[in-house]
């Protein structure tokens, strides 16, 4: 309900204010729907309905939204209670209008964690329906049909049974369909071996129906039944069966008629605002059951009404569904009441962004227009988390500041208000708050850690604050509980004027406490626990850099961290001083890994500057400084800044320290780079594992044009990681080894692609992911009809500043036009290759290039092979020989 808001009216002396507060608690949204199902009723009651007119704009939807664990289940549930029969209705709801006509409630629970597909969404609708006790033949045999062509050998009774609908329901529905089935057959006159057969009846059904036979007149009426027959028993079919049952259903005796109530619970977790697949299904259903009442509970609104969404649903816009289009000059609480079937939308507790914005523009009015600006919604949304009372405190701020003389401004309302605290904090025990205020450190939490970071000796206090309703659960999270997002930013914000009030000592402590619970956690994870791992880092990041504490256990696990390649986002933002520089050793930290995760999504040169503001510093300890040097010298080796990187990777090597054999590695690669084959080889065989040295064998083998070596060399690098579980490791050499195979064996390529691509699922590494992208031109050279593909990764390969990945793709075009034998393209590679290469780095490519088209070194680079240039040159002139016969054979 809408009623003046007297408390705005008596903070201004402007008459021309309208102001309208919101109210709703659940005996409203009992008389919300009361009201919309009696109008419903009284609409498919009137003479002119027809289920079958598929044009009538649909009346038979209400929605409930609002934030998660503000209770949507918890009323669907008792929605559902209450239709079921009067004894199960709270009296304070009362007496609905429509009490002498049978409702029957249907509630299906759209979680993703319940399972439930679109098929259960039919079955379930159709298996409340087995309680009229007869079959609905239209229907029954056409889902017959769909569920012997989609389940062939799998029973429908079995089916249910497994899935809680027979139990739920009875298990009278198959034996309905079954009885369908055969009285058809009966009709049809079929044999009765004959009948049993879903197929036989379908195809004899539909020719009668076609052919109007006075056997089947009582299906005849069904004017779209032969066409839904006709059409392949596939989900797109079946999603239109709920027409025949709105049919079915239609034709049901006065003694025996029905009105099926469906309440669509959690409806988020039928898709997003990007896919809508699943949700153009259900909204079908609804469509084609006008005869049903639909009740959805989700946390958003339907969108239904939205006319933008033409293309995406079926039915869309203010004309196809009147009651989900929220009139653009009436509060959203007064939108909410349903007269002539408008408003069928309404809040349920916190807000959503866009219907903070929407309460925001229409709480105080003048002349119809929002008296609040944009801007200033924006910023009070974006500070409320959806909560309405601090909508309705920002509101009061707003007009507190106009009654000083100021026109209030966005920067007014990044503010907190301890009038929050002190609500939320009121009725909580002295224990209870200090957990509060513990936890209020912390993303999220679970009982052990909220005790340890409170420095309680019991978990009683930490039980009893879970139950709270500004603390909300995660059952799949690493940690289930966190608090409500402006509890949370308040409690540690605000100006807490409370008598039990923490100082900055006691905050520093608590962060103490915390960081110290995680340590051990993360002490104790067995195994390779990489969830458990960045959960902490996170956590532990954050409360290290805001409290300046030590680094302790942090070190060992920024260690963990980078030894599996992943790169998952690990920092919370860099927090520097005025001048933009690191004071703490913890931001120094923080700044280290935010720059090693975000490589993968920015320019080299990018990561280079920020890993050298790290190095400068000097704030790091001994073994994470040598970190940072060694991982700005691979930017700056990616880069093409070779002496740079190669006085990064001796000052680590020469420390001696857990980096030095990756230090070596780096130095044989710089060898590599610059065609000194025989000393990047001899490196590499002392390597050891520690060093990666087959992978680097693998590197030096392939620009001999000896993929075999190099393959088998990639093998053992990709078995040897997978044995250490060194993920991005494994992902990296199968990537390298499908690349080198792609040159010599397309189809065996095809396979190792895959491979790679399965081991790079959940890891985010750029330039091996760029890799399997250039060993796929590299296994289609030859037969590419369009190098659009390569225009696009040349792209890609420079928005990410790698130069070895520029160079390889180059690579990969000049065999592609040695293959076609397309002289004049492929100088214009090695053209463009030789400018790549001009600074000295990888300039062997180009001979390679010459290689393979054959044609004598103009200018060599100089490279050291491992045996002559001679060797190399027919390896590589062979493999584009043994391409172009592979592709005579496929023509």
């Amino acid at each position: 309900m809408a009623g003046r808001d007297l408390r705005a009216l008596f903070s201004t002396n402007d008459r021309g204010l309208e102001a309208v507060e919101a109210f709703t608690n659940r005996q409203l949204q009992w008389e919300l729907v009361a009201a919309a199902l009696a109008e419903h009723l009284r609409r498919i009651t009137e003479p002119g309905f027809d289920v079958e007119d598929l044009e009538r704009p649909r009346h038979n939807v209400m929605v409930f939204h609002g934030v998660g664990g503000i209770g949507k289940t918890t009323l669907s549930r008792k929605l559902e209670a209450a239709l079921a029969g009067a004894d199960q209705r709270p009296a304070q709801w009362g007496e609905p209008a429509w009490s002498g006509e049978r409702i029957l409630p249907v509630r299906i629970d759209l979680a993703r964690s319940a399972g439930t597909s679109f098929e259960d969404v039919v079955l379930t609708i159709r298996a409340a329906l087995a309680e009229l006790g007869r079959p609905l033949p239209a229907f029954d045999i056409a889902l017959r049909r769909y569920w012997e062509s989609q389940h062939p050998g799998e029973s429908l009774e079995e089916y249910l049974r497994r899935g809680g609908l027979g139990a739920r329901f009875g298990k009278a529905m198959p034996q309905q369909m079954q009885s369908a089935l055969a009285d058809a057959a009966q009709a049809l006159l079929l044999p009765g071996t004959v009948g049993t057969a879903v197929g036989a009846v379908v195809g004899s059904l539909t020719k009668a129906l076609r052919e109007r036979r006075q056997t089947v007149r009582a299906l005849a009426g069904c004017a779209r039944l032969a066409d839904l027959l006709e059409a392949e028993a596939d989900l797109e079919a079946l999603s239109f069966y709920p027409h025949l049952l709105a049919w079915e259903l239609a034709q049901l005796p006065a003694d025996q008629r029905v009105t099926p109530v469906i309440l669509l619970d959690t409806f988020e977790d039928v898709g997003d605002r990007t896919y809508r697949d699943l949700e153009r299904l259900i909204q079908r259903v609804v469509w084609l059951l006008p005869n049903c009442f639909f009740i959805v509970t989700g946390r958003s609104r339907l969108q239904w009404a939205d006319a933008a969404l033409q293309g995406q649903l079926d039915y869309t816009g203010p004309t196809a569904w009147p009651g989900l289009a929220l009139p653009a000059a009436v509060p959203a609480a007064r939108a909410a009441r349903p007269p002539h079937g408008h408003g069928r939308q309404v809040l349920v507790g916190d807000f959503s962004p866009e219907d903070c914005d929407d309460h925001l523009a229409r709480r105080l009015t003048r002349d119809g227009e929002p008296l609040i600006s944009e801007e200033i919604r924006q910023v009070i949304t974006d500070r409320s988390h959806g909560l309405p009372l601090y909508l309705d405190l920002s509101v009061m701020r707003f007009l507190e500041l106009r009654r000083t003389g100021r026109t209030p401004q966005p920067a007014d309302f990044d503010h907190d208000f301890p009038a929050l605290i002190a609500r939320t904090l009121s009725d909580l025990t002295a224990d209870e708050r200090h957990v509060l205020r513990s936890v209020a450190l912390l993303d999220a939490f679970d009982l052990h850690l909220a005790t340890a970071a409170a420095g309680l000796p019991h978990e009683a206090p930490a039980l009893r604050l879970i139950e709270r309703p500004f603390v909300r659960e995660n059952v799949f999270g690493l940690w289930p509980y966190y608090l409500h997002g402006l509890i949370r930013s308040t409690v540690r914000g605000a100006d807490d004027q409370a008598d039990d009030r923490w100082s900055a000592r006691d905050w520093e402590q608590a962060a103490q406490r915390a960081l110290a619970a995680l340590g051990e956690q993360f002490s104790a994870r067995t195994g390779r626990d990489r969830m458990l791992l960045v959960g902490c880092l996170r956590q532990g990041l954050a409360l290290a850099r805001d409290f300046g504490l030590d680094l302790g256990w942090l070190a060992e696990a920024a260690w963990a961290y980078v030894s599996d390649s992943v790169w998952e986002p690990i920092a919370p933002p860099s927090r520097t001083d005025a001048d933009g520089g690191m004071t703490t050793p913890a931001d120094a930290l923080v700044e280290l890994l935010a720059a090693l995760a975000r490589r993968q999504h920015e320019h080299r040169s990018l990561t280079a500057s920020r890993l050298s503001s790290v190095v400068r510093t000097g704030l790091l300890p001994a073994d994470l400084h040598e970190m940072a040097v060694y991982y700005l010298a691979k930017a700056q080796r990616d880069l093409g800044d070779s002496a740079g990187s190669r006085q990064g990777m001796q000052l680590v090597a020469d420390g001696q320290g857990r980096l030095a054999p990756a230090a070596q590695r780096g130095l044989a690669h710089l060898a590599r780079l610059a065609g000194d084959f025989r000393t990047a080889h001899e490196v590499a065989r002392t390597l050891g594992w520690e060093g990666r040295q087959h992978r680097v064998e693998g590197d030096v083998f392939w620009p001999h044009g000896d993929m075999d070596r190099a393959a088998a060399a990639y093998a053992t690098a990709r078995d040897q990681a997978e044995q250490h579980g060194i993920a991005g490791e494994r992902a990296t050499s199968q990537a390298q080894r499908a690349f080198v195979l792609a040159f010599t064996d397309p189809d065996a390529a095809d396979d190792e692609l895959h491979l790679a691509d399965q081991l790079l699922r959940g890891l985010d590494l750029r330039a091996t992911t760029l890799t399997t992208k250039i060993a796929a031109l590299v296994r289609d050279a030859g037969a590419i009809s369009s190098l659009e593909p390569v225009r696009l990764l040349r792209t890609e390969i420079s928005d990410a500043g790698l130069t070895a990945a520029e160079a390889a793709l180059e690579l990969a075009v000049c065999f592609h036009h040695a293959v076609r034998d397309d002289h004049h393209k492929i100088r214009a590679a090695i053209s463009r290759l030789r400018d790549l290469t001009r600074g000295g780095d990888y300039a062997y490519y180009v001979d390679i290039a010459q290689f393979m088209a054959d044609i004598p070194l103009d200018q060599a680079s100089g490279a050291r092979w491992l045996d002559s240039e001679r060797h190399t040159r027919n390896r590589w002139r062979d493999l584009v020989i043994a391409r172009q016969a592979y592709l005579d054979t496929r023509r």
